[in-house]
C-alpha cells in the first residue's frame, strides 16, 4: 500500500470526505490549478470513524511522479479507523486531467443488541478531481483565463506556407496567442474539414510535405508570432468515402453490428428511389406550395409506408408463435414464469380460463424476446413454454388418448385470437411512429425546399435528392466483396433536437433512424465504438493513433460534436492524447440541454472550457447576462481562501476551525477548495454563427467584441469578425480564400481601416495581462443600449473600465445617453474611445461576396471619439460620454485605487502578526475577546454597552469576534455583498470603531492588560482599511476578522491538551464552549467576596447574577469542559468553591457566589462527587485534591443558615477529603429539613410543602431515596406554575424515591471511596447508620450492586417478573431500566427515560451486559432524536414534546411549559447515552473489526450535532429541541453540559480505544 506520510510541498489543497465518501465541497466540483514544482497536495480528509473508515479504503488515479496515467490503476490508501482523529491521505499532483476517485468499505449494519447480519462490501460513486493544464508560451505560463483564441478555417488559408504565414503573422501582431485550426486532415467528397477522409494524415493541398510542415508551422507560431496551436478531434464520424471504412464496415452501425436498423435502412432505400421515382409516379418534382408538398407526402404513404409493411418489425407473427406455443402444449413442455400467474396461483387456475382477453395476452407478454428494440421482421417473439402454461391454465394438459380433451386445433384457435389481442398494442405502437416519420419527413422537405429561412434546395433530383440519405452504401469491389452484404450500408451522423446527451441515437434503445428525427450529415459515417477496445479493437487503435497524432504538435484540442461522444471513448482517447502531451488544454462543442449534464462531461473529461457565444445574444439585456455570467466575481468579493500568506497555523489534524481556510504550517499554505463555475471560451463568433452584420448591425462587431475580452475566462474570435465579412462562412462549400488587411499591413492600436483589429490589438493584450495576472473580479451595469463592465485585480485593485454602446437592429444612430459612472475612490485613465463605422448597404455587400476569389471584409474604418470625460474628485472619478457616441462605440480606461496601490501588501499586512498579538492572551481573556452575549457585555459594562446592532438584521449574538464571524462566515462562503451587514460596512466604520473600541475599553480594566496586543493589531488593521473605497470595507472587514478570530481560536486550543489539539474540529469545537462559558462577571462569581472566572450554565439565559452559576449544571459539565480539555485549574477553582458551601451533606443548586446558596437539588452532590473521583484519576496528581483545605461557607455537619458576612462563615476549614466523607456520612444518617428563608420570597411557585426536604437511605439495599411529590430535586425540576390550568406548584416530574441516576453515582463513589481506603489512600473506613452498625464503604456499594437489576429491571418476560420487584400490571414497556424506584406515583418508576446510561456510565458494575445492550438498544429507536433524547416515551400517556413557556392556557400538563421534560429533547443526556452505548457496545466485542464498528455507530448518532454546532450562530450546543429536532424558540442555544457531555464521550473513547 502506498505510504500515507506527509509529502512536502509548498500548496495543500484541503478535500474532506462526507461520511458516505462523497467530496464535501461546493458543488462537488474540483477543479484546481495547473501542476506546481514542487508539487501541491490533495489532502484527503476523513472523519476517523465515518462509514467509508468500516474495512474502508480510498482508490485514485492520479499518477505518481514519473508515472504516466493509467485511467484503471487505483491506488489504495487504507482507512485506519480513528473515533477522535481525522484521517490525511495526501495525494500529490503531478499532472494535468481528469482524475478519479472512491472508496470501498463494508456499510454499517443497523444497531441491534443481538448479531445482526454484516452487510456486503460496497463502494462509493466515482468523483472527480480536475487538474488544470499548465500552458506556457515562450517559456512563459499562460493560464486559461488569458487565452485569445483565433479560429481559422484550414482549407481558406490559401497556399502554403505563404499565404499561412502572412495570416498567423497578422493574428500574432493583433495580440491573440492561440489559433484554432478546424481539422488539418485530409478532407473527404464533401470538403468538409470536419468529414476527415484519412485521420493518419494531412491534407496534402494544405501542407505538401505532410507532417513536416505542420511541425515547422506549429514551431514557427510560437517562436516568431508568439501562438499556440489548437485543432479539433472530430471522433464521432468519418467521411463517407474514407477508404478505411471498406475493409473495416464494422467500425460503423450496418445491419450486422446494429440489426435493430434494418427497418431504418429499408424505409431510407425506398425513400430514395421514391423521391427518384417521382416524376413517374405523377408527383411534383419541383415543390412550389405547401400543396405540392402534401400531394408528394401522400404518394409517399401510398408507396412507400403501404408497401414496406413496416408493422411487420413491429408485432408478433400469429401464425407462427401460435403453432409454436400448440406444439409446447402437445409436448407438455411448459414453464410457469416469475410471479406464476399472478393472485391466482396454480391452484387456482380455473379462474384464468375467464380471464378477458387482454389478460391472457399481457400475461404472454412474460418471458417475451424483442421487447425493448426492433430487429428483423416478426423479430419479436413470445416463449413458447409461456404460451403452453396458459394453454394449460386454460385446457388442462394435453392427453393425446383423451378422446374428451381439447385437440390442437382448437388450443390453436384460441392461442390466435389470444395472439391478434397482443399484437393490437404494437400496431399502435407503429400507428405512433409512422405519425412520426411522416411529420419529420413532410418538416425536412417544407424546410429545405420551401420555408423562407431555408436553405430554398430547388427540384428534386438524382443529384439533388429528396430526402438526405440516412446511409451511406460502400462500393462494391474486391474488398468490400469481403465482407456480407447487409454489412455494406453504414449509418449517417447526425443530430437530434434536445437529445439525451448520454443515449446512442443508434443504439438498440432508440428509433431515431426509423423515425427520421436525425438531421443528418450525409457526408459523415457514424463510429460504432461499443463501450471499450475489446467491442471494435481497430476503430479504438485507429482513433488512438489520430488523437496521439494532434497531441504531438498541439497544444489544445476542441472536441468536435463533444455531446454525441460517448464518455468511455472520450475518456480513453484523451487519456491517450495526454500521455503524449500532460498540459493539454481540452475545450468542447458541448450542448447537452442542461448544466447538470455539462457537468458531468466536464468532470470526467477534464475540460478546460465549454466554448459559450456571444452571438446567441439577441439583445442587450441577455448580452449583458452573458457577460455578467463569464465576467468573473463581483468587485469587492470576499476570498475564503485568503490568509495565504499569514502566520496563522494549521492544526496538526490538518482541520481549520471552519475559518482560517488557508493557513500556514510547516511550510505549508492550507487551502480550501472554492466553488467553481464550469469555465468558459466565450467566443465573440463562431464558425457556427452569423456575423454582427447578418444577424444584429455591423457597428456591434467592436462593442460585442469589447465586452467579450472584458470577460474573465478564455475568449475568442474567427477570421473574418475582426475583417467585419458579411456573412457566416460556409465550412462545406465555400472554396475562396481569407483576405485580411492585417495580415497585409502592420497592425497599429486604436484606429485604422479594414476592421476593428488595431482595437482587438489593445483589447488582447489587456485581456491576457489580466487573465495572467489574476484580475477576477468583475462589475457589470446594463442601461438601456449601454453596458458598462469594470475588470479589477482582487488586491492591487488594478482594473479597466469599459463602455459599450451596443448596435442591435432599430438602435439608429443616435445616443439615449448614459448616466455617469461614479468610481468610488478610484482613479481613471482614458485609453481611447472609438466608434466603428461600417458600409453594410446592400450594393456595398453584393459588391464583397461578388468577387470570387477572396473572402473579402466590409469597408469600414474605426475613428477615435473626443469628449470622454473623467471628471476627477476628490473621492471618485466620474465618466460620461459625449453626445457623439453612437451605437458601435466604446471608451476604455485604466483604473486603480490610490490608497491600494499597495493593496497586495494590505492583503498580507491584515494577514500577518495575529499570533503574535494573541499570544499573550489566557482561556478567560479569550472569553472576553471571542464571547460575551448582550447579558454579559451589559453586566460588565455596568448597563453602558451591549452587542453590535446590524441595521436591518439585528444584534450579535455574542460582543466578540465570535459574534461578528457567526454572520460573516456564510457571507463570505457566499459571497453576498448584499447581506445588510455589508451594507452597514459600506454605509460607515461603525463596526471597526465598536470591534477596536471594546477591546481597548476592556484592556483598561484591572487584569485585562493582555488585551492591549489584539486591540492594537486590530487597531492598525482597520486604520490601513479605512484608507480605501468603502465598496471593498467588507472585503476587507472580514479578512480582517476572520484572521483574528483565527488567531484568537488557535490560541484557544493551544491553550488545551494534547487530544483536544489534536481533535477532529467537532472535539475542537465542543472544546471552544469551555471559553465560551467561562468568564469574569461582575455580577457573578463562585464566592461572595472575591471575584473569580465561573462556568455559565448556558448563553443567555444562563449568564448573569443569580442564574449564572449553577452546582447542577456545573458538575455534568465539569468533567468534558474543563478536565478532558486539560483546564484542571478552572476545575479544582470550582470544586473547592462549591465544596466551601456544603450543607445538609449537599452542594446547592443556585450557588448566588455563596451569598444565597439554595439546597433544594438532591442530584447535584452526586454529580459534584462524581467530578472529583474524576479529577482525582485524569489530572496529573490528581490525588492531592483530597488534601486541599477549603473554608467552610457553614459550619460542618451543622445545619444552622447564617449570612456570608457573619463572623462564623468561613471559620472553619476542612479537607475535600472531609467534605466527601461528610457529604456520605449526612446520607446515611438521613436528612429532613426545610429550606432556609422557604416561602415565596424564595421560590414564588413553590407550595409550603415543597420546601420539605427528606433524605434516607434503605438499608437492605442500599439505595438512597428522598424527595416527595411536592418537589423536583432532580434535573428534571420544572414546577408548574399555572394558576389557569391548576398546575401552580406540583411539579411536572416529581422523580421523588430512588432516582435511578442518583443509585449509579452512589455506587461509583462509594466504589472509588472503598478502594482507596484498601489502597490505604483514603482515611475513612465507612459511614454510620442513623440507628445501627457502622457500614463500610464496600459493604455499601455491595448492597446495592446485589439488589439493583432486582429494584430497576423490568424483564422481557412477564414469567421472569417474579425474579424482580415488578407490578405486571403497571409496566408499559419491557427490557428497560426503570427511571425511578418506589416513588410517589408508581407508574412513574416505570416510565422509559434517558437516564438510567448516566448510572451504566459511571456504575457499569452494576448491570448485566446483556441486558443492559437491551435496554440501549430500546432507548436508542425510541428515545433517541436527531440530537438529543426524548425525555419520555413517546408512548407514555403523559408524552408531550413541544415545550412553551409562554403558553397560559388551561391545559394542566403543558401550560407555562409543565412539560419541560415530558418528551422534549434534551442534548446532554445524548453523551451520556452514546458513552453508556459504546462501554457496553464493546463488551460484546472481540475482534479489531467488531470493535471499530462500535466507534462508527457512535460516529454514526453524532451527525445531528455535528451539523448543530457548525450551522449555530452561538457555536454551541442548544439546551434542547423539540420533537424530532424541531427548533425550541425556549431553549437556551448554547448549553455547558450539551457540549461537555459529549467531550466526556470522546475521553471514554479514547481510554475505550486502547484497553
Amino acid at each position: 500500500m502506498p505510504s500515507q506520510s506527509k509529502q512536502t510541498s509548498g500548496e495543500v489543497y484541503l478535500l474532506p470526505l462526507t461520511d458516505d465518501g462523497a467530496p464535501d465541497v461546493p458543488g462537488e466540483y474540483i477543479y484546481l490549478p495547473p501542476p506546481t514544482d514542487p508539487v501541491y497536495i490533495v489532502r484527503f480528509a476523513i472523519e476517523g470513524t465515518s462509514s467509508i473508515c468500516r474495512q474502508g479504503s480510498l482508490w485514485v488515479n492520479a499518477p505518481t511522479a514519473g508515472e504516466h496515467f493509467q485511467r484503471d490503476n487505483y491506488r489504495e490508501y487504507k482507512l485506519h479507523p480513528d473515533f477522535s482523529r481525522t484521517l490525511e491521505i495526501d495525494v500529490p499532483i503531478v499532472s494535468a486531467g481528469a482524475f478519479a476517485f472512491y472508496t470501498t468499505y463494508t456499510a454499517l449494519p443497523d444497531f441491534s443488541a443481538s448479531s445482526p447480519t454484516a452487510p456486503e462490501p460496497t463502494r462509493t460513486n466515482t468523483y472527480y478531481i480536475d487538474v488544470c493544464p499548465n500552458l506556457t508560451l515562450n517559456g512563459s505560463h499562460l493560464p486559461i483565463d488569458a487565452l485569445s483564441i483565433f479560429s481559422l478555417l484550414s482549407k481558406s488559408m490559401g497556399k502554403y506556407p505563404t499565404d499561412w504565414e502572412k495570416h498567423l503573422k497578422g493574428i500574432g501582431r493583433r495580440g491573440y496567442n492561440m489559433v484554432h485550426f478546424t481539422p488539418l486532415m485530409q478532407r473527404g467528397r464533401s470538403n468538409s474539414p470536419y468529414s476527415i477522409y484519412d485521420q493518419q494524415e494531412f491534407d496534402s493541398l494544405c501542407f505538401p510535405n505532410g507532417e513536416d510542415d505542420v511541425a515547422r508551422m506549429i514551431k514557427n507560431m510560437e517562436s516568431k508570432h508568439g501562438l499556440l496551436g489548437l485543432t479539433d478531434v472530430v471522433w464521432n464520424h468519418t467521411a463517407n468515402n474514407s477508404k478505411w471504412l471498406e475493409d473495416h464496415p464494422e467500425a460503423g452501425y450496418n445491419v450486422d453490428t446494429a440489426p435493430w436498423l434494418e427497418s431504418a435502412l429499408e424505409l431510407d432505400t425506398a425513400l430514395l428511389k421514391f423521391g427518384h421515382d417521382l416524376e413517374k409516379l405523377g408527383l411534383p418534382t419541383t415543390l412550389n406550395t405547401i400543396g405540392d408538398l402534401e400531394k408528394v407526402m401522400a404518394g409517399m404513404k401510398t408507396h412507400v409506408l403501404a408497401k414496406l409493411r413496416l408493422w411487420e418489425y413491429y408485432v408478433v407473427s400469429v401464425e407462427r408463435n401460435a403453432k409454436a406455443a400448440v406444439e409446447a402444449w402437445t409436448a407438455g413442455d411448459i414453464a410457469f414464469p416469475e410471479g406464476g400467474f399472478g393472485s391466482s396461483g396454480v391452484g387456482g387456475l380455473e379462474g384464468i380460463k375467464d380471464w378477458p382477453l387482454k389478460r391472457k395476452a399481457d400475461f404472454l407478454k412474460k418471458g417475451f424476446v424483442g421487447a425493448k428494440e426492433l430487429g428483423p421482421r416478426y423479430h419479436r417473439r413470445i416463449d413458447p413454454q409461456v404460451g403452453a402454461a396458459l394453454l394449460t391454465a386454460i385446457y388442462g394438459r394435453c392427453d393425446s388418448e383423451d378422446q374428451g380433451a381439447p385437440d390442437s386445433g382448437a388450443a390453436n384457435s384460441t392461442m390466435t385470437r389470444i395472439l391478434d389481442e397482443l399484437n393490437l398494442s404494437f400496431y399502435r405502437e407503429y400507428d405512433s411512429d409512422a405519425a412520426v416519420i411522416h411529420e419529420q419527413l413532410f418538416n425536412r422537405v417544407k424546410y429545405v425546399r420551401l420555408d423562407d429561412h431555408g436553405p430554398k434546395a430547388g427540384p428534386i433530383t438524382a443529384e439533388n435528392t429528396f430526402i438526405e440519405s440516412y446511409f451511406t452504401r460502400l462500393p462494391q469491389n474486391a474488398t468490400t466483396k469481403k465482407h456480407s452484404p447487409k454489412s455494406l450500408a453504414l449509418v449517417n451522423n447526425g443530430w437530434i433536437w434536445a437529445a439525451d446527451a448520454m443515449k446512442d441515437n443508434a443504439g438498440p434503445g432508440s428509433r431515431a433512424y426509423l423515425r427520421r428525427e436525425v438531421i443528418v450529415w450525409s457526408d459523415c459515417v457514424k463510429l460504432r465504438y461499443g463501450k471499450s477496445p475489446e467491442d471494435n479493437p481497430y476503430l479504438w487503435d485507429f482513433m488512438a493513433r489520430y488523437t496521439r497524432l494532434m497531441a504531438k504538435y498541439f497544444a489544445g484540442f476542441r472536441i468536435d460534436n463533444c455531446h454525441s461522444t460517448p464518455l468511455a471513448v472520450a475518456e480513453y482517447l484523451l487519456d491517450e492524447a495526454r500521455k503524449v502531451r500532460p498540459d493539454l488544454a481540452v475545450f468542447a462543442e458541448l450542448f447537452t440541454g442542461s448544466e447538470e449534464m455539462d457537468f458531468v462531461f466536464v468532470e470526467r473529461l477534464g475540460l478546460s472550457a465549454l466554448i459559450r457565444e456571444a452571438m446567441a445574444a439577441w439583445s442587450t439585456g441577455e448580452m449583458s447576462r452573458l457577460v455578467h455570467r463569464h465576467g468573473g466575481r463581483p468587485i469587492g468579493s470576499f476570498e475564503v481562501d485568503e490568509v495565504t500568506g499569514s502566520d496563522q497555523q494549521i492544526l496538526q489534524n490538518g482541520q481549520t476551525n471552519g475559518v482560517n481556510e488557508a493557513s500556514a504550517s510547516n511550510g505549508q499554505v492550507v487551502h480550501r477548495i472554492k466553488r467553481s463555475p464550469v469555465h468558459a471560451l466565450f467566443m465573440d463568433c463562431t464558425h457556427d454563427n452569423e456575423v454582427p452584420a447578418q444577424k444584429r448591425d455591423a457597428r456591434d462587431t467592436l462593442p460585442n467584441a469589447a465586452l467579450v475580452n472584458m470577460c474573465a475566462c478564455a475568449t475568442g474570435s474567427v477570421m473574418g469578425y475582426d475583417e467585419i465579412y458579411p456573412r457566416l462562412v460556409d465550412l462545406v462549400h465555400e472554396k475562396r480564400i481569407y483576405s485580411s488587411y492585417f495580415s497585409d499591413h502592420e497592425v497599429k492600436t486604436g484606429s485604422g481601416e479594414g476592421g476593428i483589429g488595431g482595437v482587438k490589438k489593445l483589447l488582447n493584450q489587456i485581456h491576457t495581462l489580466m487573465g495572467k495576472d489574476g484580475y477576477d473580479e468583475t462589475f457589470i451595469h446594463h442601461e438601456g443600449e449601454y453596458i458598462t463592465v469594470h475588470r479589477v485585480h482582487p488586491k492591487s485593485r488594478k482594473g479597466h473600465f469599459l463602455i459599450a454602446h451596443t448596435a442591435y437592429p432599430g438602435y439608429g444612430n443616435g445616443n439615449p445617453g448614459l448616466s455617469p459612472a461614479h468610481l468610488a475612490g478610484t482613479k481613471a485613465k482614458l485609453l481611447g474611445s472609438w466608434k466603428l463605422e461600417v458600409d453594410a448597404s446592400d450594393s456595398s455587400k453584393e459588391a464583397v461576396l461578388a468577387d470570387k476569389k477572396f473572402l473579402r471584409g466590409l469597408p469600414s474604418r474605426v475613428l477615435e471619439l473626443q469628449g470622454i470625460g473623467t471628471d476627477d474628485k476628490a473621492n471618485e472619478t466620474v465618466l460620461t460620454v459625449p453626445d457623439h457616441f453612437p451605437p458601435g462605440s466604446i471608451a476604455l480606461f485604466e483604473t486603480w485605487i490610490p490608497g491600494a496601490e499597495h493593496s497586495e501588501g494590505l492583503d498580507n499586512f491584515i494577514a500577518t502578526g495575529a499570533r503574535k498579538a494573541f499570544s499573550e492572551l489566557s482561556l478567560v481573556d479569550l472569553n472576553t475577546v471571542l464571547y460575551r452575549c448582550e447579558a454579559e457585555e451589559l453586566d460588565f459594562s455596568e448597563g453602558r454597552e451591549g452587542v453590535y446592532n446590524i441595521p436591518n438584521y439585528g444584534p450579535l449574538v455574542y460582543a466578540g469576534l465570535q459574534g461578528w464571524w457567526s454572520v460573516l462566515r456564510d457571507v463570505v462562503r457566499n459571497n453576498d455583498l448584499g447581506h445588510p451587514i455589508c451594507n452597514n460596512l459600506r454605509d460607515g466604520q461603525w463596526a471597526m470603531d465598536y470591534t477596536v473600541d471594546r477591546l481597548e475599553r476592556i484592556a483598561k480594566e484591572e487584569g485585562y492588560q493582555s488585551l492591549h496586543g489584539p486591540a492594537r493589531w486590530l487597531a492598525e488593521r482597520f486604520d490601513a482599511i479605512r484608507k480605501i473605497p468603502d465598496f471593498l470595507f467588507p472585503r476587507y472587514f472580514a479578512l480582517t476578522i476572520q484572521t483574528a478570530y483565527s488567531a484568537a481560536w488557535d490560541r484557544g486550543l493551544e491553550l488545551m491538551s494534547d487530544d483536544i489539539r489534536h481533535g477532529q474540529h467537532f472535539l475542537q469545537s465542543l472544546a471552544m464552549v469551555s471559553v465560551q462559558m467561562t468568564g469574569y462577571m461582575k455580577s457573578a462569581s463562585l464566592y461572595p467576596d472575591r471575584s473569580v472566572p465561573c462556568l455559565a450554565a448556558g448563553l443567555p439565559h444562563f449568564s448573569s447574577s443569580w442564574a449564572r452559576c449553577w452546582g447542577r449544571d456545573v458538575f455534568i459539565s465539569l468533567r468534558g469542559l474543563f478536565l478532558a480539555t486539560g483546564r484542571y485549574a478552572d476545575a479544582r477553582e470550582h470544586i473547592l468553591a462549591f465544596a466551601s458551601v456544603l450543607k445538609h451533606g449537599m452542594i446547592p443548586n443556585l450557588l448566588s457566589g455563596g451569598k444565597l446558596p439554595r439546597y433544594n437539588s438532591r442530584d447535584s452532590i452526586w454529580f459534584f462527587l462524581q467530578n472529583i473521583q474524576d479529577y482525582t484519576k485524569m489530572v496529573p496528581n490528581g490525588m492531592s485534591i483530597l488534601q486541599e483545605e477549603v473554608s467552610r461557607r457553614f459550619l460542618p455537619y451543622d445545619d444552622t443558615d447564617f449570612a456570608y458576612d457573619d463572623p462564623r462563615a468561613y471559620s472553619k476549614t476542612s479537607t475535600i477529603e472531609e467534605i466527601v466523607q461528610e457529604a456520605l456520612q449526612r446520607h446515611a444518617t438521613g436528612l429532613s429539613f426545610r429550606e432556609a428563608n422557604a416561602g415565596p420570597d424564595l421560590d414564588m411557585q413553590m407550595k409550603p410543602e415543597g420546601f420539605q426536604i427528606d433524605i434516607h437511605v434503605d438499608w437492605e439495599t442500599g439505595i438512597i431515596f428522598g424527595g416527595s411529590q411536592h418537589n423536583c430535586g432532580t434535573w428534571m425540576d420544572k414546577m408548574g406554575e399555572s394558576d389557569k390550568a391548576g398546575s401552580k406548584g406540583v411539579p411536572g416530574t416529581p422523580r421523588d424515591g430512588a432516582a435511578v441516576e442518583i443509585t449509579g453515582l452512589l455506587c461509583s463513589t462509594l466504589t472509588w471511596v472503598a478502594q482507596l481506603h484498601k489502597a490505604g489512600r483514603w482515611s475513612f473506613d465507612g459511614v454510620k447508620a442513623k440507628a445501627g452498625p457502622k457500614i463500610s464503604y464496600s459493604d455499601w456499594s455491595s448492597r446495592i450492586e446485589k439488589n439493583f437489576e432486582r429494584c430497576y429491571y423490568i424483564p422481557l418476560d412477564p414469567k421472569d417478573d417474579s425474579q424482580y420487584d415488578v407490578n405486571t400490571a403497571i409496566v408499559n414497556r419491557r427490557g428497560i431500566y426503570k427511571d425511578l424506584y418506589k416513588s410517589g406515583k408508581e407508574y412513574e418508576d416505570y416510565q422509559l427515560r434517558p437516564n438510567f446510561p448516566i448510572a451504566m456510565t459511571v456504575a457499569p458494575q452494576l448491570f448485566t451486559p446483556e441486558k443492559a445492550l437491551g435496554a440501549l438498544e430500546l432507548a436508542d429507536s425510541i428515545l433517541r432524536g436527531p440530537t438529543g433524547m426524548a425525555t419520555l416515551d413517546p408512548s407514555d400517556l403523559n408524552y408531550r414534546p413541544y415545550y412553551n413557556n409562554s403558553e397560559d392556557s388551561t391545559d394542566f400538563k403543558t401550560s407555562k411549559g409543565r412539560n419541560y421534560h415530558q418528551g422534549p429533547e434534551w442534548l446532554w443526556p445524548t453523551g451520556f447515552f452514546l458513552r453508556a452505548l459504546l462501554k457496553f457496545d464493546l463488551m460484546r466485542r472481540d475482534t479489531k473489526e467488531e470493535r471499530t464498528e462500535a466507534f462508527q455507530q457512535i460516529t454514526r448518532r453524532l451527525a445531528g450535532c455535528k451539523k448543530a454546532i457548525q450551522e449555530s450562530p452561538w457555536a454551541g450546543l442548544t439546551e434542547l429541541t423539540q420533537k424530532n429536532g424541531e427548533f425550541c424558540a425556549d431553549s437556551s442555544p448554547t448549553q455547558a453540559w450539551s457540549a461537555g457531555c459529549l467531550i466526556d464521550l470522546y475521553h471514554d473513547a479514547k481510554e475505550l480505544a486502547t484497553e
